[in-house]
């Protein structure tokens, strides 16, 4: 990385100019909204923002925490100490780490020449990034679907000890700078960056870590990469002969991890992405009921008005 660069990143923040000066204890006030211990990333992105970063915090003890938000954490210099779910994990210059908002993070005291980069991220962001990856199956694939559910459904941490493959360490220093431009223009541009970023991750699975690979969570991940994938014509009896599961049992699976069943689950995809295709194409809402599973016109509006409290022309006229 640029010596410049790296210059930049290593300036003592005001936070821990006040550390430094004898503050014992994280100041709460820079990141939680309530006595919970959960990080709320609206004091950390800038309005109307998906994804931002920061300095990681050094020279003080990070006590555990959850975050609403998903983060990743570059290495760029030195290194520092994680326990994640009971797990230490010791990040060293080029590692990445990536927690979705289920993760419980304790952070060790790091020291001045111990730069990493912090990036805050909310799940929508991924929206865009998985279009762009494509429907290759991969662990880091599944773990940005999960990022997108409302449940604790896989493992909560990837790690990718990444340090001499250059076309990643190329890709975040180039998110790096993108992300320290200020310009809202470069939102497209560090969605296309995270997506190339991710493809190279993708072919580096012997360089990657993962948290939990329980049958349940491995079963959830596939049936979502299946809904992900197949909402068009997914078939809730055809997913469960093609992994050789019960109706039953995979019933069970479903509703223990997310609350829900494989009906909700298939509706909430399909009419998410209707909602897209109405927003950002000029598809009849015809076409659009057929391409997401819905031959019954009538039936996708009745289900669409029931999910958004609106009609899709009205929708539409809002975007």
């Amino acid at each position: 990385m640029k010596k410049d660069l790296i210059k930049k990143l290593s300036q003592i923040t005001d936070e821990e100019k006040k550390i430094l000066n004898g503050k014992k204890d994280v100041d709460r006030r820079l990141y939680y909204l309530s006595k919970q211990n959960e990080i709320d990333a609206s004091l950390l992105l800038k309005k109307g923002r998906l994804i931002d970063i920061r300095p990681n915090t050094r020279f003080i003890h990070f006590p555990e925490h959850t975050h609403n938000f998903v983060e990743f954490v570059y290495m760029v210099e030195g290194q520092t100490t994680h326990i994640i779910d009971g797990n230490m994990i010791t990040l060293r210059s080029g590692d990445l780490l990536f927690m979705n908002q289920h993760a419980k993070q304790e952070i060790e005291p790091a020291g001045g020449k111990d730069i990493a980069v912090n990036f805050i991220i909310l799940p929508e962001f991924f929206d865009e990034v998985l279009k762009r990856i494509g429907d290759t199956k991969s662990a880091l694939r599944n773990f940005l679907i999960s990022c997108l559910t409302e449940k604790d459904i896989v493992g909560n941490y990837l790690y990718f000890d990444v340090s001499d493959i250059t076309p990643v360490q190329n890709l975040m220093e180039n998110l790096i700078i993108l992300m320290l431009d200020s310009h809202d223009g470069n939102r497209i541009l560090s969605q296309q960056t995270m997506a190339l970023l991710f493809l190279h991750l993708m072919n580096e699975t012997e360089h990657l870590h993962m948290s939990d690979d329980s049958y349940d969570k491995k079963m959830m991940l596939t049936l979502l990469d299946y809904i992900d994938t197949s909402y068009r014509d997914a078939s809730f009896t055809e997913f469960c002969d093609s992994n050789h599961t019960d109706i039953y049992s995979m019933g069970r699976i479903i509703k223990k991890n997310t609350g829900k069943s494989f009906t909700v689950l298939l509706s909430e995809k399909r009419m998410s992405q209707a909602l897209w295709l109405l927003k950002n194409t000029s598809l009849p809402i015809t076409d659009i009921s057929f391409s997401v599973g819905y031959e019954n016109t009538s039936y996708f509006y009745r289900l669409f008005k029931k999910t958004y409290g609106m009609s899709p022309r009205d929708m539409r006229l809002c975007k």
